[in-house]
């Protein structure tokens, strides 16, 4: 059997991370996914809200790497649970994260919405001179 969740979204808070009595981390925060279609009344696009929840390392490193607004990848399974609140059962839907992918901060989301450049630049990897070198689209093989 397969369970396995991949999704792609912005971060609503930054990490809660909470310790158990024997040092484990656990951490939580939610995703803004944006949906792959507009809302026919409104015309933008709607987004879901989903938990994520991480352990160990995991959450430690996640907490160290991202904050409220930065655009990340999560890979991991989905876990259903349920608790009591005020007497009534409440039932929740949490993505367990066992790996992350850092795409875009929310300050380069900003600097690439306010000046988009004809001509990308980017640090040639291969060059210890850290020297920046020019794309254009004719250079992509796509």
């Amino acid at each position: 059997m397969l369970n396995t969740a991949i999704l792609n979204g912005r971060l609503v808070s930054d990490v809660n991370v909470r310790y158990s009595q024997s040092g484990m981390a656990f951490g939580s925060t939610t995703l803004a996914v944006r949906r792959n279609f507009k809302n026919k009344l409104t015309g933008e696009y709607d987004s879901d809200f989903i938990r994520i929840s991480l352990i160990g390392k995991t959450a430690e490193n996640f907490a160290n790497f991202f904050k409220k607004g930065d655009f990340v990848g999560v890979q991991g399974s989905i876990q259903t649970g349920s608790y009591e609140k005020n007497g009534q059962k409440v039932y929740a839907t949490d993505v367990l994260v066992d790996r992350f992918y850092f795409l875009e901060t929310k300050a380069q989301s900003n600097s690439s919405q306010q000046s988009a450049p004809q001509q990308a630049q980017t640090k040639d990897p291969f060059s210890n001179q850290n020297t920046d070198i020019n794309i254009t689209d004719s250079d992509l093989p796509f």
